[in-house]
């Protein structure tokens, strides 16, 4: 599984990137939907290809404060849809209880947990023309070290209103 994760990846990055492409927005908030927490976003370009996203997400007792850079760019020359790439990392806590992770290695924990680690962000974003709406799908890698060290992966889903 992971061998086809990491060529998939691969096939994407080098074949799909058109480097020459601006983004369409400046800021945007909204919402964030992962395999972990789901909860509210915010994400600033700071120039036409690089961007800072912050996510605040709620799980199951307990709350994770997320940092990503991210690198964007136009995917399969479509102006509205971008490819972005990224890491940054997280902090936060989980109370007890049972959690799933990708490789199906459940975590119990027996009392509150401080959660800490790497994050890596790859997907794709499309902007709907004439609106201020933005949808995003991507993959979350990360490493966690406080309650670890184990590697896990998550899907994300973004509804993000530009500005």
């Amino acid at each position: 599984m992971k061998k086809a994760t990491y060529t998939l990846l691969s096939l994407v990055f080098f074949l799909f990137i058109n480097k020459a492409s601006a983004q369409d927005y400046k800021s945007a908030v909204g919402l964030k939907f992962g395999g972990y927490e789901n909860g509210i976003s915010g994400k600033v370009f700071v120039d036409n290809s690089i961007a800072y996203e912050a996510i605040l997400g709620f799980r199951q007792r307990g709350l994770v404060v997320t940092g990503l850079y991210e690198i964007n760019h136009e995917a399969f020359n479509v102006p509205a849809l971008k490819f972005y790439y990224g890491f940054g990392g997280h902090i936060g806590s989980a109370g007890q209880g049972t959690y799933r992770t990708f490789n199906g290695d459940d975590r119990t924990y027996t009392h509150p947990q401080l959660l800490l680690g790497g994050d890596a962000t790859i997907g794709l974003e499309y902007l709907i023309p004439a609106s201020p709406i933005a949808i995003s799908l991507d993959l979350n890698p990360r490493i966690e070290l406080a309650t670890g060290p184990f590697f896990d992966i998550a899907p994300g889903l973004g509804l993000k209103y530009t500005f």
